[in-house]
């Protein structure tokens, strides 16, 4: 596409300029998926602003071209971009080479550079049909070693599946996990519940021969489907411990269905101060614009939301209060387990107080270890497999089985 679009541009010159962005000299830890996505979603509406288009390359690099654009407001972009990625060595080279950026961007004047732009695109293109070689080549050789052995979800397979969840009756698979403050060495107290369909489970249940997360796109819809059938259960459920103090992950498209304003007027009066509505970071830069529009359709309606699933490496580039959201799920990592990196630790203690220490959550809390580093970087809230286990143990102590009887001799 991009060199059918550099081909297309030999007759459409005049005020055209394009910038290669390195994102492929960054660090691994910085250039993950959701890096790149947010840092296309940082220029896109310049981009279409100025009649341009993106293109992101095989090897993460990003490739723009805008018309009438000026080199101030070109220069201005790829700082945005640069302040993304900030920490990383790569935006910290000398600005003085290859056109005022460092080794981050190149920038060209397609206008008077059309034939070293056209170079560049063909070189990228020549690179990127090499590596699909290499890994073809690769994948030969290691066979199916490397491969899951489970089938990706397909089309017809997603529908049929549909089917199954309309009709099905989903307790089975329907789970709850407590969100807890802990206090130094206090026992965990339970604050609300997060209510979630178990996505392995379902898996095993219906189609263990299919890996349902495969197929991104498809795994998406599905999910939507799943938020309606929760939606539905929640609505009339005569469980009386369902009716406040929860959390429901869903979709932003979820907020504005028919299903979600059905479960809403089941509520009792003054319930929604109690439930908090998680979302992914992923699912809301995918359209900004629905995400805006359904956060404050919720909030009005007196719902807390929680933007879910923030890892360390992402949490510099959230703004809570931008995002208009109340707390922030930060995932636990191996950084917060014993002998993590005290560096790294201060580095992320320092973001959670930008955040709002009483604003964020450390999920996925598999021992003791996690617990304790969140609580020296000034986390109170947590959830996790290890919170779970200290539970179960709580209740079991509170509530003895009642003592067997003995049986009498004959």
């Amino acid at each position: 596409m991009l060199l059918d679009y550099v081909q297309r541009l030999d007759r459409h010159r005049d005020g055209r300029r394009g910038v290669h962005v390195h994102l492929s000299r960054l660090k691994p830890q910085n250039r993950r998926e959701h890096h790149i996505r947010i840092a296309i979603n940082t220029i896109e509406e310049f981009v279409s602003a100025y009649e341009g288009q993106i293109f992101l390359l095989g090897n993460n690099d990003i490739i723009f071209v805008t018309k009438g654009a000026t080199l101030p407001q070109l220069d201005e972009a790829v700082m945005r971009l640069k302040y993304l990625f900030s920490e990383d060595p790569l935006t910290m080279t000398d600005p003085d080479g290859e056109d005022g950026h460092g080794r981050f961007a190149t920038l060209y004047n397609i206008e008077g550079q059309y034939h070293r732009f056209q170079e560049l695109c063909e070189r990228v293109f020549e690179e990127e049909r090499q590596r699909q070689k290499r890994l073809q080549k690769m994948a030969e050789q290691t066979g199916d070693m490397v491969e899951d052995a489970r089938k990706p979800l397909s089309p017809q397979q997603l529908a049929k599946l549909e089917e199954f969840l309309e009709r099905s009756d989903l307790s089975s698979v329907f789970r709850r996990q407590a969100v807890c403050a802990v206090a130094q060495k206090s026992p965990p107290k339970p604050i609300f519940n997060e209510l979630f369909i178990s996505i392995i489970d379902l898996a095993r249940t219906v189609l263990p021969e299919v890996n349902l997360a495969a197929n991104r796109w498809l795994f998406q819809h599905l999910t939507q489907t799943l938020d309606r059938r929760v939606l539905k259960m929640l609505a009339r459920a005569d469980d009386s411990s369902l009716h406040s103090s929860f959390s429901i992950n869903v979709n932003v498209g979820t907020l504005l269905a028919p299903e979600f304003l059905d479960f809403d007027n089941s509520l009792r009066m003054g319930g929604r101060g109690t439930l908090v509505v998680e979302l992914q970071l992923i699912d809301i830069l995918s359209d900004y614009q629905a995400y805006v529009f359904a956060r404050d359709f919720v909030r009005e309606k007196g719902y807390r939301v929680c933007l879910d699933g923030v890892s360390a490496d992402l949490i510099p580039f959230v703004d809570r209060q931008r995002l208009g959201v109340d707390l922030i799920k930060l995932n636990a990592s191996p950084v917060f387990d014993a002998g993590g990196d005290q560096e790294r630790r201060e580095d992320i203690a320092a973001q959670v107080e930008r955040c709002g220490r009483g604003r964020v959550i450390l999920a996925r809390c598999d021992n003791e270890a996690m617990v304790r580093t969140g609580q020296q970087m000034g986390i109170s809230m947590f959830q996790g497999r290890y919170l779970d286990g200290v539970l179960q143990q709580l209740s079991r102590t509170r509530n003895p089985p009642p003592p067997k009887r003995a049986r009498g001799g004959r």
